[in-house]
């Protein structure tokens, strides 16, 4: 175990585990890795641990958070699950979806952490250390990715440390995030609709409905989101983006996708064979370091819209759009 200014690092062992549901327990903010990014945690009923979430972040306190759960079990103790949430969550948990579902009446989940709605955010995530924190926790906690509100999402422990290092307890390092893209996100409130794409494309998700899904409207900025992630700037590094480039532009670094465009300066490719799964993995890792090499401005080659590439362009239009 090792100090990092008052944040300390676990092993992802049975002792680390052990430890940072305790923390939990306590009040405490634990990051901890997922299939997706790492998440950052907070017992989910307790509003005081709730808040310092939020304090750590930065992050707006309208923006509802995710309650994740060990199993399937334990998500219908929270909320009312229709046939086609049954049917979702039968498909796909664990693994990288959420679905935002009525709340039951005696949900212990804070309203802090619900911003005030009647519904809540619930998934289980499929990752060892992730269902062993929460199965030893034995209940919610919420955890939005583990970085400043509004930064690249964290992949890594070292990721978590460069965004909080100091305003958060602990970080269980289990190593890179495999997915590296966020959950996708489906309400059940009624018709299905897809409120954020993500770790799961949006195909298997009608596959298994046997109709499409809904799309949800960009919330304006006087709007609560029902979701996390459904900010229109989102995940944004200091650099200001250009999507779609066909061409480098002076004093400009290069995210590239496939067989890269020529240029001079600095460049990190996503994937050079062109794989959207290896793209989503690296996505926010290319995009921290390119930032952090100074740059003021990225260019990024498109990115083919199909499969995981509707999470990666979500995350990239969201980190390109105008700053508040």
């Amino acid at each position: 175990m090792t100090a990092e200014l008052g944040t300390r690092v676990l092993k992802a062992d049975r002792d680390g585990i052990a430890a940072a549901a305790r923390c939990l327990q306590a009040g405490g903010l634990v990051a901890f890795p997922t299939e997706t990014v790492y998440g950052l945690g907070a017992d989910a009923a307790n509003g005081e641990a709730v808040a310092r979430l939020y304090a750590a972040k930065g992050r707006p306190a309208f923006n509802p958070l995710i309650a994740h759960v060990a199993d399937v079990a334990a998500a219908r103790r929270l909320a009312v699950f229709d046939a086609a949430a049954e049917a979702l969550a039968a498909a796909f948990w664990p693994g990288p979806v959420t679905l935002v579902l009525p709340k039951r009446p005696d949900c212990p989940v804070s309203d802090l952490a619900l911003a005030g709605l009647d519904s809540v955010a619930l998934r289980v995530p499929d990752h060892p250390v992730a269902h062993a924190l929460l199965t030893a926790f034995a209940g919610p906690v919420v955890a939005p990715s583990a970085n400043r509100s509004g930064h690249v999402s964290p992949t890594t422990a070292a990721h978590v440390l460069s965004d909080l290092r100091g305003r958060i307890d602990l970080v269980i390092d289990g190593g890179a995030s495999g997915v590296g893209v966020e959950s996708t996100i489906v309400s059940c409130l009624g018709e299905p609709t897809l409120l954020r794409p993500g770790g799961l494309p949006r195909a298997e998700i009608e596959r298994v409905l046997g109709r499409p899904l809904a799309a949800a409207a960009v919330p304006t900025d006087d709007e609560a989101p029902v979701a996390p992630g459904m900010l229109s700037s989102h995940y944004a590094p200091k650099a200001r983006l250009r999507l779609n480039a066909d061409g480098v532009e002076a004093g400009e670094v290069l995210l590239a996708f496939g067989p890269p465009l020529a240029h001079a300066g600095a460049m990190l490719n996503l994937s050079p064979g062109g794989d959207l799964i290896e793209a989503a993995a690296n996505l926010f890792s290319h995009l921290r370091a390119l930032d952090a090499s100074g740059a003021r401005n990225i260019a990024v080659m498109t990115i083919p819209h199909d499969g995981l590439g509707e999470a990666i362009n979500d995350r990239l239009a969201r980190a390109a759009a105008p700053r508040p």
